[in-house]
């Protein structure tokens, strides 16, 4: 897990923990918020995981591979 999410996702309990404790109208206000922020940082986890899987394939060479004969010879198509 991705560290600024572990870190969303523990305020994000101590927010909801913290208003279970208190038993007030807070919790009406923190399980939103939490969800809220959990939210934003798993989309940005994606975010930052989707990029870093595009800059891979941009990296990947797409170049013709020239065989020789015993190359040829050697590979079996099953």
């Amino acid at each position: 897990m991705w560290g600024l999410t572990t870190v969303v996702a523990a305020f994000a309990l101590a927010l909801v923990v913290m208003s279970f404790t208190f038993m007030g109208g807070a919790v009406i206000v923190a399980v939103p918020l939490a969800l809220i922020a959990v939210g934003i940082a798993a989309f940005l986890d994606f975010k930052r995981r989707r990029k870093t899987a595009q800059s891979i394939h941009t990296h990947r060479h797409d170049d013709d591979v020239e065989f020789t004969d015993r190359d040829r010879r050697t590979l079996v198509s099953e």
